[in-house]
């Protein structure tokens, strides 16, 4: 059990919640692939990946979701969305750096 990476994710459905979004799925495995949070933004299904970084010697938050974790997202994305009509969907970034809070929407695309 990651006990600071599963606060952080705490932390972060908690801040998406009362911004709105309803919290539908917490750690969606596949394999070959993670989303931490899926939710609900109106008509919008929304994948959430949540990076924290205490200190920044290794670079901030939204450095450390590279081109491969994001292939990564999305094969969990397409995994999840297998066989279900398809809503408009976006990747968003939920970045924890020490006690700062960025929401990105949109961080990414997929092809």
């Amino acid at each position: 059990m990651n006990t600071r990476g599963d606060a952080a994710e705490a932390r972060a459905a908690d801040y998406l919640t009362r911004r709105g979004l309803k919290i539908l799925t917490r750690n969606y495995r596949c394999r070959g692939g993670e989303i931490d949070l899926v939710c609900r933004d109106g008509a919008a299904l929304v994948f959430v990946e949540v990076r924290l970084r205490a200190q920044r010697g290794f670079g901030g938050a939204a450095e450390s979701i590279t081109a491969a974790k994001q292939r990564r997202i999305a094969l969990a994305a397409r995994h999840y969305l297998a066989g279900k009509p398809l809503p408009a969907c976006r990747f968003d970034a939920v970045l924890l750096d020490g006690d700062d809070i960025d929401w990105i929407r949109d961080a990414f695309q997929i092809a």
